[in-house]
């Protein structure tokens, strides 16, 4: 029988498995395995250690694990304490509005996952709740809408590959978080946070002012402590921003890293997902779980030998000795002077923890090929958003023109605040066999790299830094968004990696610095990350308990 369950595949059931089956057949493959390599035999047994209470504010994946393992929790209680804490903060105290939807699942899941963790662990992740952005697929009974109404009747037919990594692995899929609707790629004039089907996401800090995007429900819900670590997506900024403004750790990988399969696209040459998480750590386990080679998405074959067994072998608290660090100014400062003072002081903080700082290094070409980025993002949008659409199962709309024609028709509700010139002019865009793509591609591409990789050689750098963003600005729907200074461009055209970590607090609003690095250095990122993380401690949790109501009187308002 398990040898059966084995053949069957990772999860034991057909592709176009639907809510609970899921979970059922991914737990039936757990105990499989379990009973193949002799039970609870596979299991060591836990180390005793004095833990503090459960709690899942501000909790790590490596405290919770340790709790699970000595009984002290359960994943179910967790994921319960979850869903209470969604039911405090997300529609009723300050109504943060960071999820779109929750799995009704969750807690059968993470009931199997307390039953087979008795016989075999499957990682870190092992019972850890976690939260996903509402573009990726997922193959239950959730949708995956990206925002938009007109894909909001269907679910999609099977999980994403990294969310199938992520069930393997043994995490707990609360639910999906809200976006920028169509992950902000619909208009120049838009809200951040805001989607047709979700509402506006609040930032977890001061629920006037915006969350950034497009990942703003998961960056507000780790921010709240909704879930332990969430994912994001990005193709420029996407990922960087919403964890600049929730004091949280991003992690933009290089491009092939992680697998996109099963994921709504803008752009085959810039989009990935990655952790988000109130942690280096955290984030390291994350990006371990999802990274893989995956048949369906070809790019990923580059990621083949390059992944490590854990990336928590990188995490050193003196991991900045001896390294050079770049330290960018020209068109990454200058918009917001608390940045810029906090900037100078991280900076200072790096040669105090044994860096090596070169100041300045600037990145060149910065601006120069901003026009290139967003014609090969259209040209990039109309063709992968036609072939996603052509094989979603049940969805109203088959292409691009059609979620034009579906928002013109239902104007009243997607387009209330801005409108959608972006997929206007993405869809007067030719084939991607067209001279004036391939020219804004080679551009763009080639001056973003040049930046990074010149300046690394130049200076015989280890990393760059840069100012992840600037504070919050206030949530408008009249104006739109008030982006002031960003540091993500480079990396997200390259195809480079970048990690984002807390910088400090502005008036109770937080910023962060990018680590910056050349293809497939994630590990040092990390490494520098951390030892910058462990030698500052800047994250500090929101003040949303004192917004909070009791998890009954929120069912209550419902």
């Amino acid at each position: 029988m398990a040898e059966e369950a084995l053949k069957r595949g990772s999860w034991g059931v057909t592709p176009a498995y639907r809510g609970a089956g899921a979970y059922r057949g991914a737990v039936a493959y757990i105990l499989a395995v379990a009973c193949l390599m002799g039970g609870a035999a596979v299991r060591a047994e836990p180390k005793k250690e004095v833990l503090p209470e459960p709690n899942i504010v501000e909790a790590s994946i490596e405290m919770l694990g340790k709790q699970l393992d000595a009984g002290r929790i359960t994943s179910k209680e967790l994921t319960k304490r979850s869903l209470a804490r969604i039911a405090a903060l997300d529609k009723a105290g300050p109504r943060l509005n960071a999820m779109i939807e929750l799995s009704p699942d969750a807690l059968e899941f993470a009931e199997s996952l307390d039953r087979s963790r008795k016989v075999l662990l499957r990682g870190p992740l092992h019972g850890i709740p976690v939260v996903i952005k509402d573009n990726i697929d997922t193959g239950d009974s959730m949708k995956t809408s990206a925002g938009s109404l007109a894909l909001a009747d269907a679910p999609a037919a099977q999980d994403a590959f990294i969310v199938r990594k992520l069930r393997n692995a043994g995490a707990v899929i609360l639910g999906k978080t809200n976006l920028s609707e169509w992950a902000n790629i619909r208009s120049m004039k838009s809200s951040s946070g805001w989607s047709a089907r979700g509402g506006q996401t609040k930032n977890a800090y001061d629920p006037q002012r915006n969350p950034c995007g497009s990942s703003s429900g998961t960056g507000t819900a780790i921010a709240a402590s909704y879930a332990v670590v969430g994912i994001g997506t990005e193709t420029d900024g996407s990922i960087m921003c919403p964890s600049n403004m929730g004091a949280l750790v991003g992690i933009k990988p290089t491009v092939g890293l992680v697998s996109r399969n099963g994921i709504i696209p803008i752009s085959h040459s810039q989009d990935t997902a990655g952790p988000m998480a109130r942690s280096v750590t955290d984030a390291a386990i994350v990006l371990g779980a999802i990274a893989g080679v995956d048949p369906e998405d070809p790019v990923t074959r580059s990621a083949q030998g390059r992944i490590p067994d854990d990336y928590r072998i990188f995490l050193k608290k003196d991991g900045l000795k001896g390294m050079r660090i770049g330290v960018a100014r020209k068109k990454v400062t200058g918009y917001s002077p608390h940045t810029d003072k906090l900037y100078d002081k991280a900076v200072a903080d790096l040669k105090r923890l044994g860096a090596v700082v070169v100041d300045p290094a600037d990145l060149r070409s910065l601006g120069d090929y901003d026009e290139d980025e967003l014609e090969v993002l259209l040209y990039e949008l109309k063709d992968g958003l036609n072939k996603y659409l052509s094989h979603r199962s049940g969805a109203k709309v088959r292409s691009l023109a059609d979620v034009i024609a579906f928002n013109e028709k239902h104007a009243d509700k997607e387009m209330p605040f801005f409108g959608q010139e972006l997929f206007v002019k993405a869809q007067a865009k030719g084939p991607l066999t067209d001279k004036a793509y391939k020219a804004a591609l080679e551009k763009s591409r080639r001056l973003a790299r040049e930046s990074i990789d010149k300046l690394l050689q130049e200076h015989k750098l280890d990393a760059i830094v840069a100012p992840t963003g600037s504070p919050a600005w206030m949530t408008d729907h009249v104006n739109g968004d008030s982006y002031i200074g960003s540091s993500s461009t480079p990396a997200a055209v390259a195809g480079y990696p970048s990690i984002t970590v807390p910088m400090g607090m502005v008036q109770g609003l937080p910023i962060g610095i990018s680590f910056i690095g050349t293809a497939w250095s994630e590990g040092l990122l990390l490494r520098l990350a951390y030892a910058y993380e462990q030698g500052t401690l800047h994250r500090k949790p929101p003040p949303l308990d004192k917004f909070a109501v009791p998890a009954a009187q929120a069912a209550s308002k419902k």
